[in-house]
This record gives C-alpha cells, sequence and structure tokens, in this order.
C-alpha cells in the first residue's frame, strides 16, 4: 500500500482546510474487494470509525456488524480509507484547479476518476501545475511557445525550420540567433514530453520491471570509519523488484551518511524507444522533436522517476519494517507476568556500580542499594553478603538482571552467589532496552521521586519481568529494541502503528480500574492522560471503585468515553462480579438472560461454578440462545466465555518466561550442542535466540523449518521457548549460529 506520508507533499494551501469525513460508496466496494469482507460490513466498519469508535471497542464489542474482523485488519482497513479519502480530496483539488485554468476535458476528468494512486494523481496534474522558473518556462516568455509547437507539430511541409526560427530573433527578449529560438523550442518540447502523464506511467513501470539497483562505496576521510559497515554494498547490483526491505533501509541510510552513490540503472534503449514511438514522427523536424527527447529523459524524466522509484522502494521497506515491528512489539508486551513474586532487579554496571531494587509482588519498591562486584572496584565478597542479606529479608525467588553493559560478568556473579542461597532463587536476563530513558522521564520521577535515576531503571526492570505489559507501556516503543532501522523509517507512521499495536495489547489484557497507573490506563480504549490522571485523583479521593458506573462520576468522562472504555477495565472485588469481566455493561442484560436461560444466578460465576456452561450452550443450541437472550452468536459466544473464567488473564495461556540458577558461557558452545532458547527478535532473514550466553544465536531462515517458508514470523514470535542445535561459534567475530532442524 502507498505510504499515507505521500500527503506530506502536497502544496500547503491545498492541505489547510479539514474536512469532515466523507461517505463514499465507491469506498465501500475497493474495501470489500480488498480486505476480503461483504459490503455490509465494509459500511458497517467505515461508520463506526466516523461515529468514532476505537479499534479495539470496535473489534471487541461489534463482531456482528464487522463480520468478526479483529484488530490489526481493522486498523489496516482505517489505514486504507483515510488514505482513500485523502486520494479524493487530492483529485478534487486538482480538478478544480485545472477547471480554473480553463484546461479541463472530459478525458482529463476520466483520467482522475481512474487514478489509484496520488502518484498517478501528480502526473495528471504535472503539465498544469504553477511551475517554479525552468528553462521551459523562461523560454515561453521569450516567445518561443508557438515555434515549439510548429515543430512538435512534425508537418510534412515544414522545410527549412532555421529559417523559420529567424523570425523569433528578438534581442530585448534575449533571443540573439535562429538556433537560440530553436533551443529554447526543444527546452518548451522537452518538458511537454516530461509532463506526459502516460509517458512517465509506463518509464516507471520499466524501471520496476527491468531496473537494477546499483551501489558504490565513497571511502575519504569523512566515512573511514563508517564505510566498513557496508561493505558488501561495494559494486553491489540487485533488480528493482526482487531487492529485499532490509538492504534497502541498509542502502538508504549508507546514503545519508554519504557512505554510498546509488543509482537505478536501466537498458536505455526502453525509455529513448517509447519516447520515438510516442513522440517522433517523420517529418523535417522530426529530428529536433528527438532531441529534445532524449534532452527531457536524461534531465527531467529519469532523475526524477528514479527518485519516485526509490521512494516507493523506501516506503514499501518501511512498511515491511514497521510490520515486523508490530509483530515483535505484540509478543513482547504480551508475555506472561511473573505474578506475586518479590523480585530484586540488578541494573548492572561498572565504574558506578551494580543498581539494586527489591520491589514485592504488586511492583512496590521495598529497598534499594548499590553493590560493585564488577571492575574496577572487585568487591565480590561485600556484595554477596548485601544481596544475601535482601534476598533473606525480603524472600526474593527471582532476580531480574537487565540484559546491557556488564550484564555478562552480572550474570557470572549471580548464577556463583545462587549456589551459595540454601532456598531456591532463580534469575532471568531481562530485556533493558528504554529503561535509561524512562528512568530520566518525568514519568519515573512521579512514581519514583525518592530513587535516583539509576535505582528507578533497577526498579523498571524487576517490574518488566513481574508484568512486562503494565511497565513497557511507560517507553517510546521505538526504544523497546525489537525492530531494524527504526530510525530510519518515516517517524509518523511508526508512531503511528506502534500506538496502535501497545493501544491493542492492552485492551486486549484488561486494566484494573484500582490499581493501574495512569500511563497504563491512558492506553486504555476511549481514554487519554487527562482523563487518566482524573481517574486516579477519583480512586484517591474516594478510596478506589466498587462499581463501573462510578466512571460517569469522573471529570470529562463522558458517556461517548464510558461506552468505550467500560468493557476494558476491570474490578476485582466490586459489587457485580460482571465488573471483573470483560463483558460490556450494554451486554449485562444479556448475560443474566444467559443464566436465567440454564437457571444459573451470578453467584455461580463468582464461585467459578461455569466450567460447563459453553457445552451447555451448544447442547442447547448457539443461534437459539442467541436468539433468546437477544444478541448475536458471537457476542452471546464471548459472554460464555467471560462467566467461565472471571478475571482471566489471556497471557496466562502463553509459555511462562525461562528462569535460570546456572550460566553458560560463549566458550563453553560447541557444535552440535543441543540447547533451550528464548525467541529475542524476528527478522527477515531469520530469528535472534537468546541462550544463556549473553550473546543472542542467529537461527537463519533457512534453518527454522524443513519446509519453504516466505518469512520467519510464519513460524515464530518474540517470546517463543524452542530449542536449537549449536551449527557454528565464531568467537572473534561473536557470532553464534544455530539451527531449529535436527
Amino acid at each position: 500500500m502507498e505510504n499515507i506520508e505521500i500527503v506530506d507533499r502536497l502544496d500547503q494551501e491545498e492541505t489547510k482546510s479539514k474536512k469532515e469525513p466523507t461517505f463514499r460508496k465507491e469506498h465501500v466496494s475497493i474495501l470489500s474487494k480488498e480486505f476480503n469482507v461483504t459490503p455490509v460490513h465494509s459500511e458497517n466498519i467505515i461508520k463506526l470509525i466516523d461515529e468514532g469508535n476505537t479499534i479495539p471497542f470496535i473489534a471487541r464489542y461489534r463482531k456482528e456488524m464487522t463480520g468478526g474482523c479483529d484488530d490489526q485488519v481493522l486498523r489496516e482497513f482505517a489505514d486504507r480509507l483515510e488514505y482513500l479519502r485523502k486520494l479524493d480530496d487530492r483529485k478534487d483539488v486538482v480538478r478544480n484547479s485545472i477547471t480554473e485554468q480553463g484546461f479541463m476535458t472530459d478525458e482529463i476528468n476520466k483520467a482522475l476518476n481512474d487514478a489509484k494512486t496520488l502518484t498517478e494523481v501528480e502526473d495528471i496534474y504535472r503539465p498544469y501545475k504553477p511551475k517554479r522558473k525552468t528553462r521551459a518556462t523562461v523560454a515561453i516568455a521569450k516567445g518561443l511557445k508557438p515555434l515549439a509547437e510548429l515543430i512538435l507539430e512534425q508537418r510534412k511541409d515544414t522545410k527549412d525550420i532555421m529559417k523559420i526560427a529567424e523570425e523569433y530573433i528578438d534581442e530585448e527578449k534575449g533571443v540573439k540567433t535562429a538556433q537560440e529560438a530553436v533551443d529554447g523550442a526543444k527546452d518548451i518540447i522537452a518538458e511537454i514530453i516530461s509532463d506526459t502523464a502516460e509517458l512517465r506511467k509506463i518509464m516507471r513501470d520499466q524501471l520496476w520491471e527491468h531496473g537494477v539497483v546499483f551501489t558504490t562505496l565513497i571511502t575519504n576521510e569523512k566515512t573511514k570509519d563508517k564505510v566498513k559497515t557496508y561493505e558488501m554494498y561495494d559494486n553491489f547490483r540487485e533488480p528493482v523488484n526482487k531487492i529485499v526491505s532490509h538492504r534497502i533501509l541498509a542502502i538508504n541510510r549508507a546514503d545519508k551518511e554519504d557512505c554510498l552513490k546509488c543509482i537505478i540503472e536501466i537498458n536505455e534503449e526502453l525509455p529513448y524507444n517509447l519516447i520515438y514511438q510516442m513522440f517522433v514522427q517523420d517529418a523535417p523536424t522530426s529530428y529536433l522533436v528527438r532531441e529534445a527527447g532524449e534532452d527531457a529523459y536524461k534531465r527531467l524524466i529519469k532523475p526524477s522517476i528514479e527518485n519516485e522509484v526509490r521512494g516507493e522502494l523506501f516506503e514499501m521497506a518501511s512498511e515491511q519494517a514497521i510490520k515486523m515491528f508490530d509483530l515483535n512489539l505484540r509478543p513482547l508486551l504480551l508475555q506472561p507476568p511473573v505474578k506475586n513474586r518479590v523480585v530484586l532487579g540488578l541494573d548492572p554496571g561498572y565504574r558506578t556500580g551494580c543498581k539494586i531494587a527489591v520491589v514485592d509482588g504488586n511492583g512496590n519498591v521495598l529497598d534499594k542499594t548499590t553493590v560493585f562486584f564488577t571492575e574496577p572496584h572487585k568487591k565480590v565478597d561485600e556484595s554477596k553478603a548485601i544481596l544475601k542479606g535482601l534476598i533473606e529479608k525480603y524472600k526474593v525467588g527471582v532476580i531480574a538482571i537487565g540484559n546491557g553493559t556488564a550484564s555478562k560478568e552480572s550474570e557470572i556473579f549471580i548464577a556463583d552467589l545462587i549456589k551459595e542461597i540454601p532456598n531456591k532463587v532463580e534469575y532471568i536476563m531481562v530485556n533493558e532496552a528504554g529503561a535509561s530513558v524512562y528512568s530520566a522521564s518525568k514519568l519515573a520521577s512521579e512514581e519514583f521521586p525518592n530513587l535516583e535515576p539509576a535505582h528507578r531503571s533497577a526498579a523498571s526492570i524487576a517490574r518488566r519481568l513481574q508484568d512486562p505489559l503494565a511497565e513497557l507501556i511507560k517507553i517510546d516503543p521505538k526504544s523497546i529494541g525489537v525492530g531494524q532501522y527504526q530510525h530510519d523509517m518515516p517517524q509518523a507512521r511508526l508512531t503511528h502503528v506502534l500506538g496502535g499495536v501497545v493501544e491493542d495489547c492492552v485492551n486486549s489484557v484488561g486494566v484494573d480500574l484500582n490499581t493501574a497507573s495512569a500511563a497504563l490506563l491512558s492506553f486504555v480504549s476511549g481514554l487519554n492522560a487527562s482523563i487518566a490522571k482524573n481517574i486516579i485523583t477519583y480512586r484517591a479521593s474516594n478510596g478506589g471503585f466498587s462499581s463501573r458506573e462510578q466512571l460517569l462520576k469522573v471529570p470529562k468522562l463522558g458517556g461517548k468515553a464510558y461506552e468505550q472504555c467500560a468493557g476494558f477495565l476491570r474490578i476485582a472485588d466490586g459489587d457485580n462480579i460482571l465488573d471483573n469481566t470483560a463483558v460490556h455493561p450494554e451486554s449485562y442484560v444479556a448475560a443474566t438472560k444467559l443464566l436465567q436461560l440454564f437457571k444459573l444466578g451470578l453467584e455461580a460465576v463468582a464461585q467459578n461454578k461455569l466450567a460447563m456452561l459453553e457445552s451447555t450452550i451448544y447442547n442447547y443450541g448457539i443461534e437459539r440462545a442467541a436468539k433468546d437472550v437477544g444478541v448475536g452468536v458471537p457476542t452471546l459466544e464471548d459472554i460464555a466465555r467471560e462467566l467461565m473464567q472471571p478475571g482471566r488473564d489471556i497471557r496466562d495461556q502463553l509459555p511462562a518466561p525461562m528462569l535460570r540458577s546456572d550460566v553458560m558461557d560463549m566458550n563453553d558452545l560447541k557444535e552440535g550442542m543441543e540447547l533451550t532458547g528464548t525467541v529475542r527478535n524476528v527478522i527477515d532473514f531469520g530469528v535472534f535466540v537468546d541462550i544463556g550466553v549473553h550473546q543472542d544465536g542467529l537461527v537463519h531462515i533457512s534453518q527454522i523449518v524443513d519446509r519453504y517458508i516466505k518469512h520467519p514470523s510464519e513460524v515464530l514470535s518474540v517470546g517463543d521457548i524452542v530449542n536449537v542445535k549449536v551449527l557454528g561459534v565464531d568467537k572473534e567475530r561473536k557470532r553464534i549460529s544455530l539451527t531449529m532442524r535436527y
């Protein structure tokens, strides 16, 4: 899909006014085909979006209207709808501009109606768009347009064009000779050829089909330290239609750093022959048209469409990279929490020591300190004594170690420490990406006003293990470290997509209304940072919430916001057991009817006595039951699942994180060794797996399964526990090759 951000290139005066969304039947037709949904469902989704409903709300509570589309499909649908609307708006602007200039024809109008992309619309507009000073506009100002038209007409009876050109000599206008007049006319013809929409479209297609990306490294005093990173791109060639996204992003980064030169090569006979075919006839002036066409290609068309194709390649690569970020971020946020355990968080360091924070099962900081078992201090015995005291005093069961600087030394130290403790204590390496950014943030200072930033970081590392979702949402998703080239891609688009991922994850899990932080509440459907703070204030003043209805007493939380957020907020010990489920208040009557249908009451829900409810409903007849209760089948199924498991956490169904009690070194690895590890990152060419030796190993895409797969994400996700075998170890370059095929 062409990136929505292309709209940013539109003229400012043409995009100032904001219009209300326009409902158009043609959008329904297009979106129905592209997303394989019925026209009725497509129309419903558009209307639900336009009414201000959030994607999580639509996905969860309007399944009958959408045909059961999930949140990811709905977000793609909404993005595409936005693009189509901006495309239509741009068509209207262009249509009005051409009409006002007096150039509109049925042919132009049809071309605009048929245009499928913003690029096509801009091609159509190009001849009529007000231009800055060009060689052609200068020639036109000199009065040479009639001469250009005569040459381009290529009449058989035009014998001596130089003699005709003498009539256009005008010293005052800067035309001193007949040759200068002809040259100016050729400049006008070159721009006419360059502005031909059909020609540009075909040439762009030629570049996509037959073009080859060619790069060469630039080595000089400025780039000598960076060039080594891009060695593979020296004299590198790959067809445009086959180059993969991570190489496009690498080339773009190297280009920005002035480390390489990139061009798109093509056999120039293809574009030249196209120009000759479309514009050159057999007449006395045809040689001038041919020369103008060749100039148009070299000077105007080739640089322009090469930039366009490179831009489109970058947009496609960015979308792929953003999609990978999405795929990696989602399972990372939804990692199972390590509940009800006291955790010691360790933020490793050298000179300033290792910061320690002990956190109870609810995430409250119990104690903090700093130990110095790493270089240059090496106070190993003293550090062990301090940590043993904390572990004993607070009954610590798990140690969470940040995986940054000095983490390897910390892991070895902790593994050795554990051997000296009689009680069972385990450790786990925790991704600390973004922890330092969070620790210095305003949010962290509000949460931990009495802690130094380094100790806040240690507390955050501990909390990441206890509840990854609640802690990671406090950090900019781009800083979590599960993507590629995230700083090179369109930032607005990346932020938009990742924000959607976080929102979907938070709402799919649900949020405890009486314990959630303001940061977590702000991601709940229908809420924002301001309302989240008001909820916290109300909670503090009134001793917590006993029912969802009390949300309506929160300042600025009106009826629409309540509708959007209520089903995603949980109250564990409230007045109504349904408030601790994902059943929406609008369906409480239906839930009660369902229970009554089988002679049950809410007390059965509270006592977890509904394990057989689902089978009971199917024996009765799901459609019959839905009709009796007054809801659709999808909603009935959701209600039944929630009644069977009030307060359930969908993350509990996922594999628990791997806790360790011993450590290995890279030197311990041998070819053929079998290990168990955790997938840390999924990329285009494979997955990185943590096997407990500090350096993640790579399972190349060809080593994942015995069959062909297009992408590793078809098989694996971040957080998956996998069995691997060591293929090879390169100690010098710190690379570990693994396989899952054995």
